[in-house]
C-alpha cells in the first residue's frame, strides 16, 4: 500500500529533535521521581527484603562465597577515604607551606600515608597556600592603594 505524505502525515524525526541548548522538557525530571524498573523492583520486594537477606546470610554461613560476598559487600563496604594523622606544622604564612610539604613527604615515605592519600592532603595544602596568596596580595593592594590616596 503506498501512502503520500500530507501535511497531516507526521514524519519520522532524525537527528536531534531539539536545538543544541534547548530541551524538550525545560523543567526536567521531578524531583524524587523514580524509574518505573525500579519502582517494579520496590514492588517486589515489598514486605520480602528481611527474608532475602536472612536467606542470603544463611547461605553466606554455609560457605557459599557468592553469598559471602554480598553479604560483605553490602554491610561492610569499602571505605572511599579514612582520616589519617601525621605532624602537620602550623601554617601562618606562605613560608610555612613547604614545611608542610615536606612532613606530609615524609610520612607518605614512611609508610604512614598512602601516596594516594598524600596527593588529597597535598592539593589542601595548596588550596591553602592560595588563599595565603590571595590575602597577601589583597594587603599588598591596600597599601599601595592608600600611598596613592595620601599622595593625592
Amino acid at each position: 500500500m503506498y501512502c503520500e505524505m500530507t501535511d497531516t502525515t507526521a514524519r519520522k524525526q532524525s537527528g536531534r529533535p531539539w536545538p543544541k541548548g534547548v530541551s524538550g522538557n525545560p523543567a526536567g525530571r521531578p524531583t524524587g521521581a523514580r524509574n518505573h524498573a525500579t519502582r517494579l523492583a520496590e514492588e517486589l520486594f515489598e514486605g520480602q527484603s528481611e527474608g532475602v537477606c536472612n536467606a542470603v546470610i544463611k547461605k553466606a554461613l554455609k560457605g557459599d562465597m557468592i553469598a559471602a560476598r554480598i553479604v560483605v559487600e553490602r554491610l561492610c563496604p569499602p571505605r572511599r577515604d579514612r582520616p589519617i594523622t601525621f605532624e602537620l606544622p602550623t601554617i601562618e604564612g606562605a613560608q610555612d607551606l613547604s614545611k608542610a610539604a615536606i612532613a606530609l613527604l615524609r610520612s607518605v615515605a614512611g609508610g604512614n600515608t598512602t601516596p594516594e592519600e598524600g596527593a588529597s592532603v597535598m592539593r589542601l595544602i595548596e588550596g591553602t597556600g592560595k588563599a595565603i596568596e590571595l590575602a597577601e596580595l589583597e594587603g599588598r593592594l591596600a597599601a599601595i592603594e592608600a600611598k596613592l590616596e595620601a599622595g593625592k
